[in-house]
C-alpha cells in the first residue's frame, strides 16, 4: 500500500482511514516467519503542525524456540504514532519509508516496525530448559535421564573444564 504523503500535504483537508490486510510470507525476517497476512489499519490526520500518521497492525509469527526448537507462535499487536511535518520530506534522514514523490510505503514499514518489535530470542515458555547437552532430548519432556539426580552417564570430556572453572 502506497500513501501520497506529499499530495496529501498540498491537498488533504479531511482524515484519511485506510484498512491493511497483506502477506508477509515472503518477506525475509531476522529468524521468524509471518505466515497469516498483517491487518490493521492506518490513518492520516491533517493538523496545524504537519500530518499525525497513526499505525495499527496485527501479525502472527511463527518460529522456533531458541532454546528447545519447539515450535513458538507469537501474536504481535503494533500500535505506533508520528508527526511529519513539511520540512521532514526533503529531510535524507527521515525515518519513515519514503520514495523520491513522496509516497509511503505501508507495508514496508510494518515491516520495520515489526523487525523493532519482535525480540531477537524468541522461547515456548520464559522457563523453557533448552535440550539436554548429552542426550539432546528437551528437558521439560522429562524423556531426558542424563541430568537427573544420581544419573551415571558420563559427562563430554570436553566440558570437563568448565566444571574445574566453577568449583
Amino acid at each position: 500500500m502506497q500513501f501520497d504523503l506529499k499530495r496529501f500535504f498540498q491537498n488533504g483537508r479531511e482524515p484519511y482511514r485506510g484498512e491493511l490486510s497483506f502477506d508477509l510470507s515472503d518477506y525475509d525476517f531476522p529468524g521468524y516467519r509471518v505466515t497469516n497476512p498483517v491487518t490493521g489499519l492506518f490513518t492520516a490526520a491533517p493538523t496545524m503542525e504537519g500530518v499525525q500518521i497513526h499505525l495499527e497492525a496485527n501479525a502472527q509469527v511463527e518460529t522456533e524456540c531458541a532454546r528447545c526448537l519447539a515450535p513458538v507462535q507469537e501474536d504481535y499487536r503494533l500500535e505506533r504514532d508520528w508527526l511529519v511535518r513539511q520540512q521532514d520530506l526533503e529531510d535524507e534522514w527521515f525515518e519513515l519509508p519514503l520514495d523520491e514523490a513522496g509516497k509511503l510505503d505501508v507495508q514496508e514499514l510494518v515491516c520495520e516496525e515489526l523487525v523493532v518489535e519482535v525480540p531477537a530470542v524468541l522461547l515456548c515458555s520464559a522457563d523453557c530448559q533448552g535440550l539436554c547437552h548429552v542426550c539432546g532430548n528437551p528437558k521439560a519432556t522429562g524423556d531426558c535421564t542424563c541430568c537427573q539426580e544420581g544419573s551415571t552417564t558420563p559427562v563430554d570430556e570436553r566440558l570437563a573444564i568448565l566444571k574445574q572453572l566453577l568449583n
